[in-house]
């Protein structure tokens, strides 16, 4: 399967709130450190209770989020999980696991401090 261009992930990213304010050269910044992750179904992306460090953007496929071992969300193409991880160390309040097998972005924790570090009008307006 081929890679998505950077426009294409630019675009996956704007859809998250964290983001919105970015301009397209800020979210190209966020783009260059996250990566284009493909997984079969029945993958854990995170797992409730564990420490959160990275941030996932759905690009196709769809995810079970459960809380106590109980579902409490599907999420799909578009929707995102995790960005909290972003923003501080905590642990995970939910599991989410690949329904059908996904695609996503993933960004970590420290790559997007990283950037953060170097551009400090993209820390701005995230932290707005």
């Amino acid at each position: 399967m081929r890679g998505l261009t950077q426009s294409k992930k630019a675009d996956a990213l704007r859809a998250a709130p964290l983001f919105e304010g970015l301009s397209k050269k800020e979210l190209l910044e966020l783009v260059r450190v996250t990566d284009d992750l493909q997984v079969p179904a029945g993958t854990v992306l995170c797992k409730e209770d564990t420490l959160g460090r990275e941030f996932f953007v759905l690009v196709e496929g769809t995810v079970d989020v459960t809380r106590g071992g109980k579902q409490i969300a599907t999420r799909g193409a578009g929707d995102f999980v995790g960005e909290i991880a972003l923003l501080t160390e905590t642990r995970r309040t939910a599991t989410v696991r690949a329904a059908t097998p996904v695609r996503c972005l993933i960004l970590m924790r420290g790559d997007f401090r990283r950037v953060l570090d170097e551009n400090r009008s993209i820390e701005r307006k995230v932290m707005q």
